[in-house]
């Protein structure tokens, strides 16, 4: 069996969009009903964010919330990977601001856009620096989204799902006997205009032109996002389970990417799991794409769902289609904060 790497998750934190959004508010104007919309997803709100807030703003609470949990500052954090498809700018980059704001000093900042596998490969690059790089100390990676921007409340495809949201975590150095173990990845480029935002790309610039909705809001074909994460979630979680000389049997537990509560249900009996060994938050909150997992993540910690030794799985798949899972000895963070 692999070795845990000692790269654990010291603290983690979220943030959600301040307005919240039921469907019967959703679906007025609609051809479409709330009940129909819990029956499909599972979904029964969403949270979108107040015209005044920006992607930095979740980000940096989320951040802020982890280091907190963490008992670390700014000048304690070396590389900082945010996640996202919607930062404030089209660049800089976003960790750039979140670098400024929380007064990190000197090293490495990037964004990271692998739509909703985002934060599952951002803990995987962040904490792969680490191993190679003893010089960091702790890692700060965070997942973003404001959905909202980019989608019109009139379709029905896509507002259905989306939220805004941030999620966040430090990673620091631990015993070598909790920590990151493996990681795995996929894609399937198949289908890789069944979710998509055109507008703003080199290809469908904004300068010179109107507003155009058939490009600049986002399309998502549900069936065929549906038949990608039902093939290749699960060859991705076996993949990382044996890169890791885990067993799939022995997970403890499972963090997956919040699309639609209805496929995570049918993935992990899929499996032969049961959804006691997951924890959800879809239904309540709705997609917040590359966010998703990270507050869901943080969540299952503040219920504490997660205990120190457990085997646990990050699973997410994101348009293009990419997929990723990464298989964890857990460190309960909180064990620390409440001695």
């Amino acid at each position: 069996m692999m070795d845990p790497s000692g790269i654990s998750i010291m603290g983690c934190g979220h943030r959600l969009g301040r307005l919240v959004e039921d469907n019967a508010t959703l679906c007025v104007g609609l051809d479409i009903t709330p009940d129909w919309i819990v029956e499909k997803t599972g979904i029964q709100r969403r949270y979108l964010a107040g015209p005044e807030e920006s992607a930095s703003d979740l980000a940096l609470s989320a951040a802020r919330a982890a280091m907190e949990m963490a008992a670390c500052s700014g000048a304690d954090i070396d590389l900082i990977v945010c996640c996202t498809f919607s930062a404030d700018y089209t660049f800089p980059a976003l960790a750039a601001k979140i670098h400024k704001e929380i007064a990190a000093r000197g090293g490495q900042i990037f964004d990271l856009q692998a739509n909703c596998a985002g934060f599952v490969s951002g803990l995987t690059v962040a904490s792969d620096r680490m191993r190679l790089d003893p010089e960091i100390r702790n890692a700060l990676v965070v997942g973003v989204e404001m959905n909202s921007r980019y989608i019109s409340r009139t379709d029905a495809d896509s507002a259905i799902y989306h939220s805004d949201g941030a999620g966040a975590v430090v990673l620091g150095r631990t015993s070598t006997e909790y920590g990151i173990v493996a990681s795995a990845f996929h894609t399937d480029s198949s289908n890789y205009e069944a979710v998509r935002t055109r507008g703003g790309g080199s290809s469908f610039p904004l300068m010179g032109r109107a507003y155009a909705p058939e490009t600049d809001a986002m399309e998502l074909n549900g069936i065929a996002t549906w038949k990608q994460a039902i093939t290749h979630l699960p060859t991705v979680i076996r993949q990382a389970c044996r890169k890791a000389g885990q067993d799939p049997k022995a997970v403890d537990f499972f963090i997956f990417h919040q699309a639609n509560y209805m496929l995570i249900d049918y993935v992990v009996r899929k499996m032969g799991y049961g959804m006691a060994q997951t924890f959800t938050n879809v239904q309540e909150i709705g997609n917040t794409g590359a966010a998703s997992v990270a507050i869901a993540l943080s969540e299952a910690v503040g219920h504490r769902c997660l205990r120190t030794g457990d085997r646990i799985v990050l699973a997410a798949v994101g348009a293009g289609f990419n997929f990723g899972a990464s298989v964890w000895v857990w460190r309960d963070p909180l064990e620390s904060v409440l001695e």
